[in-house]
């Protein structure tokens, strides 16, 4: 966008950490997942999906007003530890146990097909992690992302996570949470979107998050990541 006004959304960020390979931890032997087949970046997914997310929390948000506020937990290793656990997407035969076991919570009428709703509700009451099943942004992508993963002759296959896919969304789920960690670290006014002098300023984090990558001209990798120029207002 030249430096004029724009803005770097949520999608723009997380399109771009992954192809860096941005890691908040230096330790995390989390295994990669792969680029989203659909963009989810644009301007139109990333519209629905924030509208989506919005409803979503505004739902829920009657219920948590008279609950007391849980204190927010410290992002160390023990952290996101507890967050691979809950989520099981290793490859041993106690993880595909584990996570067999999850999926069939998650799919109480056993038609093997997760909704958006039952995803959202698993993470609720069989996964446990209440931050992340507030943290409607991530759950909306990571189930976007991983919905159309696997090629499938069923005709619910797009819009649905089916068994073979589970896996993925896991590791979708822990991704983009740990993105969105990123992202709010960067975004120091807490707006839901960041602009040039936020993301000069957050350099030195992400250095640390991107190895590798040269940020010395900080402008232009926000031009970069900033696909829409700003123009979606965000």
């Amino acid at each position: 966008d030249g430096g004029q006004n724009g803005y770097i959304r949520f999608d723009e960020f997380s399109q771009w950490a992954l192809k860096k390979h941005l890691d908040l931890e230096a330790d995390d032997e989390t295994e990669e997942v792969p680029l989203p087949t659909n963009n989810l970046a644009s301007d139109n997914v990333a519209a629905h999906l924030d509208a989506k997310a919005a409803a979503e929390a505004a739902d829920g948000a009657t219920a948590s007003t008279e609950a007391e506020a849980p204190q927010p937990r410290a992002r160390d290793a023990a952290y996101w530890s507890d967050v691979s656990k809950r989520l099981p997407a290793g490859r041993d035969e106690e993880q595909k146990l584990e996570r067999a076991r999850l999926f069939s919570r998650f799919d109480p009428n056993g038609n093997g097909y997760l909704s958006l709703a039952e995803v959202d509700l698993g993470l609720k009451e069989a996964v446990g992690h209440q931050e992340l099943f507030e943290s409607k942004k991530v759950v909306m992508r990571a189930f976007q992302a991983a919905k159309s993963a696997a090629k499938t002759k069923s005709a619910h296959g797009d819009d649905y996570v089916e068994r073979q896919e589970f896996r993925l969304l896991l590791l979708y789920l822990r991704q983009y949470l740990e993105l969105y960690v990123m992202f709010d670290a960067v975004d120091s006014t807490g707006d839901g979107r960041i602009q040039i002098d936020e993301f000069t300023k957050a350099v030195p984090k992400l250095e640390q998050w991107g190895a590798g990558v040269d940020f010395t001209d900080a402008q232009k990798i926000f031009n970069e990541i900033d696909v829409d120029g700003g123009q979606n207002g965000y």
